[in-house]
């Protein structure tokens, strides 16, 4: 393998607990760069990892010819900017997800990864994982029989990241439940699934208990303590059902409710079997044999999801290859999650053309 000049764009959590420990366990990467609006953060990163310059402008990764990709880490409202001036600066692209805050951008990106010819992967790391590969391989040797539907729970107790930060004010994020944790689950479905091509949603989404902001009882929050001065202009709770060519698709997500459960999973529905994949964590099937139900949970060594994303990304760069991950399959969920939100503010179905 060639060598490859790396840039981290952000360095916040998901760079240092995920992209950068990847990217230092090949010998055939440099990162060249550690930038971050947030000096602070950016030398911390040279500091921790020995290596790399700390900058705060990502325009002089972009007219650095050295550099030949970047992961872009940053808030979801610089997803599409950043990457469209690397991609047209000749660099190669993996973004975090979700792609982009609308389905507007997310095509602007794929738009210019077509011209550019360069690689733009999203960071959809659960088509890395162990787990959600074997039930999707399940699904493809039929041992599901007909998957007719999948049913998605995202849903949490009161789990409001940050309230009235970036995670809760949508001109930054462009949404909060849906497209902070759905965007994971509904990925995970496509991808087992097959991919399908959407045809119909009909969806809610709620801002109920993180309005009151004042008034917003929690135990713990993820994302920073609370800016009560700030903004809470997105869904807490969600719902939705899509068709699509292949299975229908329901879901429930919250990131707050009052129900003290949480319950992150999903089912895959078959006529001859069915799965229950614990997010994050094992799976069982369920099937019936020999005039009994069954029912199985595998036992295996699970894999680093995360150094297979950008193991993944790597090998794209050295062979031009398209993986599960580029732009061209990951924008379905964009569209998906576009169409939920239109439905939410209509007060209708959305047909996707």
């Amino acid at each position: 393998m060639n060598q490859v000049t790396i840039a981290v764009i952000g360095c916040g959590t998901i760079a240092n607990h995920a992209h950068i420990p990847s990217y230092l366990a090949h010998k055939h990467v440099n990162i060249k760069y550690f930038c971050d609006i947030l000096m602070d953060r950016a030398e911390a990163a040279v500091v921790k990892y020995e290596c790399g310059q700390a900058i705060t402008n990502y325009r002089q990764i972009v007219e650095d010819p050295e550099v030949d990709a970047v992961s872009i880490c940053t808030p979801n409202a610089s997803h599409a900017s950043i990457a469209i001036a690397c991609l047209r600066a000749g660099k190669h692209v993996l973004c975090e997800k979700p792609a982009a805050r609308t389905y507007a951008e997310a095509l602007e990106m794929q738009q210019v990864q077509h011209e550019t010819g360069k690689i733009l992967n999203i960071g959809v790391v659960n088509r890395y994982n162990e787990s959600v590969n074997r039930i999707k391989k399940m699904i493809q040797n039929g041992e599901l029989g007909e998957l007719y539907h999948v049913y998605a729970s995202f849903r949490s107790h009161r789990s409001i990241p940050g309230l009235g930060g970036a995670f809760t004010t949508k001109a930054i994020a462009g949404g909060g439940a849906l497209i902070d944790w759905g965007v994971h689950f509904l990925d995970i479905v496509m991808y087992c699934a097959g991919d399908p091509k959407p045809k119909t949603v009909t969806g809610q989404a709620y801002s109920k208990l993180g309005k009151d902001m004042a008034n917003y009882t929690y135990l713990k929050m993820w994302a920073g303590p609370p800016d009560y001065t700030g903004t809470y202009d997105v869904d807490d709770f969600v719902t939705a059902l899509i068709r699509t060519e292949g299975p229908t698709i329901s879901l429930n997500g919250a990131w707050a409710q009052n129900i003290g459960v949480e319950e992150m999973f999903i089912d895959f529905l078959g006529d001859k079997g069915g799965i229950r994949l614990n997010y994050g964590g094992d799976f069982t099937f369920y099937t019936a044999t020999d005039g009994a139900l069954t029912e199985m949970t595998p036992k295996f060594t699970s894999n680093n999801m995360y150094q297979q994303e950008i193991d993944g990304f790597l090998e794209c760069i050295e062979t031009g290859e398209k993986q599960s991950s580029h732009i061209d399959t990951v924008i379905l969920s964009s569209q998906m999650i576009q169409a939920i939100y239109d439905s939410s503010n209509e007060g209708e179905e959305i047909a996707i053309p």
